[in-house]
């Protein structure tokens, strides 16, 4: 065990020596060979014994097997062999029966290892995908010898090329070889049948239906071909699948399964998709201007790494609220949550040797490692509430603790709360009647609520039913189709007894012309005579407006006004394009006279 040579920072200055730094240098080995990332680190009580394990899922470089490690203090407890990479690690709870021991769930390849007291417990396959018509019908001629292997790689090698989806394994192993070994091959698996196999990318817990830390939580899988997955916790069915326009690679969840959740994704074409329950597609969409290297939500605000060397801060609905510049490039981060003090931040590994830790766009403190850090992990290990786990570059273990009394500070602001939050507000005293409302509404809270949702509702039905009912009669002033975009404004002048009424028509067609419109106007003939109640419409011109003049006269005596209506026709059709409801103004003219 060698003590890290890391210096720390925070906003207020440097400090240099450990008496000032906020963390205890607990373990530092650089000679671990561990080289793994975020997603393949856990922490969890595995044997419910109050000790905090580490797993993690080794990656296993140089030509060796992945494996997952167990670490236990500074030493690694088991190790077992995995039959492919890892994706990703995960703790949760699977029932509520006590003991309340935590499953470790291990994504790799296709698969998820479920383990519950580090014994394998359940093996969670994705499900097959239909192969390739044509590739099926290939390997099918070469069973029955009809094409040679050469004409075969050829005929593959256009499949991949054209089609949208990929070649089964067995095909991309084919496409691999030399011409001496394809021939041997063939014979060898041109009975089997074409098998295609997914593999998973990222792997997260979202809560079943209760919000405690110790509720049952199912699994989300993010997978190659572009889905979404939320597994059953007990069996291991699928509950819900949902489709993404590309293959995600970071998740962040909240909520709850059977009550409401967000789920977002960072995909590899370099966006950000937000869904919430019960959508099969996604609701929002966040376009990033470069790939994202790592997704944490702090709160309510998603904090995205990319490859700019930059943090973004976005809300749910795609808002961007901020944006901090690094110095160097991101390799990881993960969540630093502090439950004694209520604090949320994010973590970043920079490829200078620092790890950041922000809240929002502040810094908070700056770490020094002395060589790259590759993953991250905060939260209880061992009997340590907060301590910080950091794997390098070169497959070191840095094991660093949080002291108690470490207080992160904002730039130079004063540690506490805000002075306003001392100031005692000028409440009035409850009156009879307050108490009164209070009772009511605490007696009849039910019924009241039902009450409001009920008018609510017919309000919304209302103005839908206004809404379609415009749409249908063309009562709007602006056109509802796009083969005819049209826009109409009115404008009367004069006091009477003779009006001057002014249509404004015009095209809001970008680049096609409107040709073959009529104008009619409705109105009670007994109050008004027109001399031009039907006209033809000019060529209308994209972008121009084309005032159309006309005379009213009214025929009351008595200052009675009304609504004249003007229509815009297609010839040939009955049905108005737009309309426009002109209140005529009363004659002050005739009642002058």
């Amino acid at each position: 065990m060698a003590a890290a040579s890391s210096s720390d920072y925070d906003g207020c200055g440097a400090e240099s020596n450990e008496a000032n730094s906020k963390w205890l240098d607990a373990h530092y080995d650089p000679m671990a060979n561990i080289h793994t990332f975020s997603a393949c680190l856990a922490l969890a009580d595995l044997h419910g014994d109050g000790e905090y394990k580490l797993v993690v899922g080794d990656l296993g470089p140089g030509g060796q097997q992945p494996r997952l490690k167990v670490l236990k203090g500074p030493l690694v407890m088991t190790e077992s062999p995995l039959p492919a990479l890892p994706a990703a690690a995960a703790t949760f709870l699977m029932e509520q029966h006590e003991p309340q021991t935590p499953a470790l769930a291990l994504a790799s390849g296709p698969c998820v290892y479920v383990y519950k007291n580090l014994r394998p417990y359940f093996k969670f396959s994705l499900p097959q995908l239909p192969p390739n018509p044509l590739e099926q019908d290939l390997w099918n001629q070469a069973k029955e010898d009809r094409i040679d292997p050469l004409t075969l790689k050829e005929m593959l090698e256009s499949i991949r090329e054209t089609a949208e989806e990929p070649l089964s394994v067995q095909s991309l192993r084919f496409l691999q070889l030399e011409l001496s070994e394809m021939e041997a091959f063939v014979n060898q698996h041109k009975s089997n049948s074409i098998k295609r196999q997914t593999v998973i990318t990222t792997m997260t817990t979202l809560k079943k239906n209760l919000a405690d830390e110790d509720a049952v939580s199912c699994l989300v899988l993010g997978t190659e071909n572009k889905e979404l997955l939320v597994l059953d916790p007990e069996a291991f069915t699928i509950l819900a699948k949902m489709s993404l326009p590309s293959v995600p690679v970071f998740l962040e969840v909240s909520g709850q399964f059977d009550v409401e959740f967000r789920l977002a994704a960072a995909c590899r074409n370099g966006n950000i998709y937000i869904l919430r329950r019960d959508s099969k597609h996604p609701k929002y969409c966040i376009e990033l201007s470069a790939q994202p290297v790592g997704l944490i939500r702090v709160h309510k605000v998603l904090v995205v790494g990319s490859t700019q060397d930059s943090l973004h801060g976005f809300t749910h609905k795609g808002k961007k609220l901020w944006t901090v510049q690094m110095p160097a490039a991101i390799l990881t981060m993960n969540l630093l949550e502090q439950h004694s003090r209520g604090l949320q931040a994010v973590m970043a590994g920079l490829a200078n040797g620092e790890v950041r830790i922000y809240r929002d766009k502040a810094l908070l403190n700056v770490i020094h490692t002395p060589d790259a850090v590759t993953s991250l992990c905060f939260g209880r290990y061992g009997r340590e509430d907060n301590t910080l786990i950091m794997t390098t570059r070169g497959g070191g273990l840095i094991i660093k603790i949080l002291k108690r009394t470490a207080v992160f500070v904002e730039g130079g602001g004063e540690v506490g709360p805000p002075p306003a939050q001392a100031m005692k507000l000028n409440v009035p005293r409850k009156t009879r009647l307050y108490v009164d409302q209070t009772l009511r509404e605490r007696e009849a809270g039910t019924a009241m609520h039902r009450a409001f949702q009920t008018d609510l509702y017919l309000l919304r039905l209302r103005a839908a039913r206004a809404y379609l009912q415009a749409l249908e009669s063309s009562l709007s002033p602006v056109s509802a189709t796009a083969r005819e975009p049209l826009k109409l404004h009115a404008v009367v002048q004069g006091l009477g007894p003779t009006f001057k009424l002014t249509l404004h028509l015009q095209n809001t067609s970008t680049a096609r012309p409107v040709l073959g419109l009529l104008v009619c106007c409705l109105y009670n003939e007994a109050l008004y005579s027109l001399p031009r109640a039907f006209f033809k419409v000019p060529l209308l011109v994209p972008g121009l407006n084309y005032p159309l003049e006309t005379f009213v006269e009214s025929l009351s005596n008595k200052g009675i006004s009304d609504i004249i209506k003007v229509l815009v026709l297609r010839e040939g059709q009955s049905a108005p394009l737009l309309s426009a409801h002109i209140n005529m103004p009363g004659s002050e003219g005739l009642a002058a006279a």
